[in-house]
């Protein structure tokens, strides 16, 4: 049990790890973890603080806005890379007309505070309002937003698919009498 290398091993995985937990408090101070509404006055120093910014202009009264809301605000605590804000179009009419943005919802992906990429509507998303978050989270993992997770996570959405949902007694065949 004494092993100089082994010791020397768990010493390097808890630096290691104390680094991981600084980046993480520094990231959380620049606003990462949390999904919030910045004013226009806040845009560009929220943009440029960060690497990766992923921000929603809303609309408050549009119903896939809210649908829009409902899925980022439950892929934020699980991105920390990657800061998640959004910004009430009507009241920025100015970056909303800079960044040329026509359709609501619309989400504009930053990077390093200029605009690499934007998801318009739904259109990338299925087309429909009943699109799962995993979808949603899959095309920013595409567009090299967000990281893919490497540990299996509950989804709270339950968004994944049924074989990941079944109870512990329950058989893999839905049209089984076994339960």
């Amino acid at each position: 049990m004494d092993d100089p290398e082994l010791e020397k091993l768990h010493a390097d995985r808890i630096a290691a790890l104390k680094k991981e937990a600084e980046k993480r408090q520094e990231l959380k101070k620049h606003g990462h973890g949390e999904y919030r509404e910045i004013t226009e006055g806040d845009f560009l120093g929220e943009v440029t603080q960060s690497e990766k910014v992923i921000c929603h202009f809303y609309h408050r009264e549009f119903y896939r806005c809210k649908i829009m809301d409902k899925h980022l605000k439950s892929l934020t605590p699980r991105h920390l890379n990657t800061k998640f804000i959004k910004l009430d179009a009507e009241n920025a009419p100015f970056f909303v007309t800079k960044l040329g943005i026509k359709t609501l919802p619309c989400v504009v992906l930053f990077r390093n505070g200029i605009a690499v990429d934007r998801l318009v509507g739904f259109q990338d998303l299925g087309g429909k309002d009943d699109f799962a978050t995993k979808t949603l989270e899959n095309l920013l993992i595409k567009k090299g937003m967000i990281s893919e997770k490497k540990d299996d996570e509950d989804d709270e959405d339950g968004d994944y698919p049924e074989s990941r949902r079944r109870a512990v007694r329950s058989s893999v065949d839905p049209d089984s009498d076994s339960d």
